[in-house]
């Protein structure tokens, strides 16, 4: 699967409506964002279950904004609507995989429940 450009209006239907959605905010300007962009396509081709999904922060300010995004590139990643991670730099290959493979057996219905207070 290749990557795709998300815009404000796409965003939260993106993250709700897919069960895992990898996010790079990231500008065309930034040189570690650059460099880090053949390594997110080659992710998204190994991995077609996942979403791959690209914000421009220049053209999505108000988004960048809305996500808190003080240093690019930031990626984030979500299981099942929920923000698993949020980290920006760039991440080797290697790195990029066994985020991926955490996020993939990350159970966030038993984290939910485990989150839930008992009753007593």
């Amino acid at each position: 699967m290749t990557t795709r450009d998300l815009t404000a209006d796409q965003f939260n239907a993106t993250i709700n409506d897919n069960d895992i959605v990898l996010v790079d905010f990231w500008a065309s300007w930034c040189g570690p964002c650059r460099a880090f962009a053949p390594t997110f396509q080659a992710a998204s081709e190994k991995h077609p279950d996942v979403v791959f999904a690209k914000v421009d922060t220049e053209a999505e300010q108000q988004l960048a904004a809305a996500a808190e995004i003080r240093s690019i590139p930031t990626l984030m990643a979500f299981k099942k609507g929920k923000l698993l991670f949020n980290q920006p730099g760039a991440l080797p290959p290697a790195a990029l995989e066994d985020l991926l493979q955490q996020v993939k057996a990350f159970d966030v219905e038993a984290a939910e429940a485990a989150a839930k207070p008992k009753d007593v």
